[in-house]
């Protein structure tokens, strides 16, 4: 099941105390205090590991703890450490402190790491507080506490293309035909329930991420249908493919086009400033060639004419971005 948000509370485990103890052995009077030092509390740390492509696994554990230290002995042994734990999380979650609404991290990239509670430091133990007017004391430290914080985690899939468009404009029957994704097709709308990754590879060993959302409505920005849900996971992507049903049975492709741009800007500038590739798809459909001139005469760039069900015209669009793409880095 996919998940992209979601709340946790991390706590860092304690440092041990250090210890007050002196040296008893036989033969050798007044040995002197000897109290090791407490050992560390464990600490969380959050992982982006590009095995995990969900949040989900944290939705039944809403609690990571790490191990307290242990406490210092005599003869100058030092208490054990504790455990660290690590949260997996996919790459591109976003953490922020809950209760003061600071960002502690963007985990964008795989394999990066970040400590989001740091344990508490172990306490001294007496033998650190000898001085030449206290032969013998009796004094230690306790260990530190632990930090405890309140998370909540957004994810924004990181891919390098995502796919926008209406309901049944045709993106996830695209996906499956150029990866070896499976996301469901279906002849009504939202189909697509959750974003949905997957591999393109081209000839010469290229490949590219692409991702498909479900598709937008009118007011998707606010929230209505599944939009503003999900409008997130293309935040990231270096540029959009725009997918138009060119034989629409509802509305007109040049009324759904400008309504999606207008819920890209609504919900983020940024996001409609992206480079766009314009797809007209649906082209094997009766009337297709007569909608596409009036379509392309109305949005004024250029448009690449498909089929993805036929698979015609697929190969120029995927080198198109692909040149886009080599141009952004």
């Amino acid at each position: 099941m996919f998940l992209d948000e979601v709340d946790i509370t991390v706590i860092a485990g304690n440092g041990g105390d250090g210890c007050v103890s002196f040296r008893r052995e036989k033969y050798i009077p007044r040995g002197g205090p000897d109290g090791g030092d407490g050992g560390d509390g464990g600490s969380v740390y959050c992982l982006a590991d590009p095995a995990v492509n969900t949040l989900y696994h944290l939705a039944g554990k809403h609690h990571w703890k790490a191990t307290h230290g242990g406490g210092g002995m005599g003869k100058k042994c030092h208490g054990r450490n504790g455990v660290d734990v690590v949260v997996r999380v996919p790459p591109g979650t976003i953490i922020r402190d809950a209760e003061r609404g600071v960002l502690l991290k963007d985990l964008a990239e795989p394999d990066r790491k970040v400590c989001v509670a740091r344990g508490g430091r172990g306490g001294k133990g007496n033998v650190h507080f000898t001085t030449s007017t206290n032969q013998a004391p009796r004094e230690a430290k306790p260990g530190e506490s632990g930090q405890t914080r309140h998370l909540h985690m957004e994810l924004k899939l990181v891919a390098d293309v995502g796919l926008i468009g209406q309901p049944n404009a045709g993106k996830s029957t695209l996906l499956r035909r150029l990866s070896a994704a499976r996301p469901k097709v279906a002849d009504y709308p939202f189909t697509t329930l959750e974003p949905v990754l997957g591999i393109v590879a081209l000839y010469g060993h290229r490949r590219f991420v692409m991702v498909d959302i479900p598709g937008l409505i009118e007011g998707a920005h606010r929230g209505a249908g599944l939009g503003e849900e999900f409008l997130r996971h293309v935040e990231r992507a270096a540029i959009l493919v725009h997918i138009v049903d060119i034989c629409p049975l509802p509305g007109d492709p040049v009324e759904h086009y400008n309504t999606i741009n207008e819920e890209l800007r609504k919900y983020a500038p940024a996001l409609a400033e992206k480079p766009q590739i314009v797809v007209a798809n649906k082209m094997d459909l009766t009337e297709s060639d007569e909608n596409l001139k009036r379509f392309t005469e109305a949005v004024g760039c250029d448009v690449f004419a498909i089929s993805a069900i036929a698979g015609k015209g697929l190969n120029e669009m995927t080198e198109r971005i692909w040149k886009v793409l080599k141009e952004r880095e």
